[in-house]
C-alpha cells in the first residue's frame, strides 16, 4: 500500500509541476504581449519605401520600432531647431539624410557627436571627423551604356569630356529640376570643374539628349530598351535593371562623379534612452543585414562599411568620387540652374 501511495505522490508533484510551468510560462507570454515595444523617431529624407523596409527589417532583427518621419530637408532643420530650443516629450532621436542636411545640421549644432568601432571603419570622405554625422551608403552618377552601342565603339568614352564629345550618341538623363540627384550631380561638377567647364560640357551633351526626364529610373530603362545609347543615372537604377536581365553596363566616370551619401546624426536633446537607442540603430545601418533588407527589395546602394560583404561586392567601389563639396547657396543654386535652363535647356 505504502508502495501505492508514494507512486501517487510522484505522479501528483510531477502534475503540479507542469502547471505551475504553463502557467509561468504563459503569463511570460502574456507580459510579453503587454510590454509595449521601444519606439524610437527619426527624421529622413529618405522615400517612404526605403523607409518602410529598414523599420520592418529592424523591428524583426531586434524589438525595436522606428518611427521614421519623412521629412524635406528644410523641415528637418526646423524641427531639429525647435527641439534644441523647446525640447518636448516628442523629440526625435536621429537624423537619417542626405549629406548636405546632416552637415549643416551639425554645424548649427542640432546634432551631437557619436563614434562607435562600426562608424570608425568608414572612409573620413564618408564622414564628419569629429563624429557628427557618418555616411551609411552613397549612390553614385555612372554612364549607363547599352550593350548593343557599345559593341559600334572602338573606344569607350569614360570621361565627362570624351562623354560630350562623343558623335552621334542618344543620351537619357533626369531633369537637373526634377531630382535631388540629378541637381547633385551639377552642383557637383560646378563645384570641381568650375562653371565654365561645367556650362561648356551639358552645352556639348544637349543636342544628343532624347528626354529629360522626370524619375531617375526612366533613363536606365530607355538604355535598356535601345531607346538611347548612354544613360547619365544613379548606379542603384542601373543595378536593378540589370539585376532584371537587362542588357546594360556601367561605366564610371575616370575624372570623377557626384553621388548622393546618406548617413546618420544622433539628435540633440533626445532623450538618453532613446539615444542609446538610435546609436544601435546607427550601427545596424553599416551592417551587411540593413544591405540585406534593401536589396531583396531591389534597392542597391554602395555601403560606406569597408568591411561589409555588400561593399566587397561592388565592382565599382574604388570609383573616384569628385573632392570638391558643393557648399552653394540656395540662391546660388538657383542662379546656377536658372543660367542652364536659360542657356542649355531651353535654347
Amino acid at each position: 500500500m505504502r508502495r501505492y501511495t508514494s507512486l501517487l505522490l510522484t505522479a501528483f508533484c510531477l502534475f503540479m509541476l507542469v502547471v505551475a510551468g504553463s502557467a509561468y510560462f504563459a503569463g511570460a507570454g502574456q507580459d510579453a504581449v503587454r510590454r509595449p515595444m521601444r519606439e524610437v523617431t527619426v527624421y529622413t529624407t529618405l522615400p517612404a519605401e526605403h523607409a518602410s523596409i529598414l523599420t520592418a527589417a529592424y523591428e524583426e532583427a531586434k524589438g525595436v520600432r522606428i518611427n521614421f518621419v519623412p521629412l524635406a530637408s528644410e523641415e528637418i532643420l526646423n524641427r531639429l531647431k525647435s527641439q534644441v530650443e523647446n525640447g518636448g516629450e516628442q523629440a526625435a532621436a536621429m537624423v537619417l539624410a542626405d549629406k548636405e542636411t546632416l552637415t549643416r545640421a551639425g554645424a548649427a549644432g542640432y546634432l551631437v557627436p557619436y563614434i562607435s568601432e562600426a562608424g570608425d571603419q568608414v572612409p573620413e570622405s564618408f564622414r564628419q571627423s569629429d563624429g557628427y554625422w557618418t555616411g551609411v551608403w552613397y549612390d553614385p552618377i555612372v554612364f549607363c551604356m547599352n550593350r548593343d552601342y557599345l559593341l559600334t565603339l572602338s573606344r569607350v568614352p569614360d570621361t565627362w569630356k570624351d562623354l560630350a564629345a562623343q558623335p552621334q550618341m542618344r543620351v537619357g538623363i533626369t531633369d537637373f529640376l526634377a531630382a535631388d540627384a540629378s541637381a547633385n550631380l551639377f552642383m557637383s561638377m560646378l563645384a570641381q570643374f568650375g562653371d565654365a567647364a561645367t556650362y561648356d560640357i551639358w552645352r556639348q551633351i544637349h543636342p544628343k539628349v532624347v528626354q529629360y526626364a522626370r524619375y531617375l529610373s526612366n533613363p536606365v530603362r530607355q538604355a535598356g530598351m535601345g531607346e538611347v545609347d548612354v544613360a547619365i543615372a544613379v548606379e542603384s537604377e542601373a543595378v536593378r535593371y540589370m539585376q532584371g536581365g537587362y542588357p546594360l553596363k556601367i561605366v564610371y566616370p575616370a575624372d570623377g562623379t557626384a553621388a548622393m551619401i546618406t548617413g546618420t546624426g544622433i539628435a540633440f536633446r533626445a532623450k538618453n534612452t532613446d539615444a542609446a537607442a538610435a546609436k544601435e540603430f546607427a550601427d545596424w545601418l553599416l551592417t551587411d543585414e540593413a544591405q540585406q533588407a534593401l536589396q531583396t527589395q531591389d534597392f542597391y546602394f554602395v555601403p560606406t562599411n569597408p568591411g561589409t560583404l555588400a561593399y566587397k561586392s561592388f565592382a565599382g567601389k574604388n570609383m573616384i568620387l569628385f573632392d570638391q563639396p558643393a557648399m552653394f547657396t540656395a540662391q546660388q543654386k538657383h542662379d546656377f540652374l536658372d543660367r542652364w535652363v536659360k542657356e542649355v535647356r531651353f535654347k
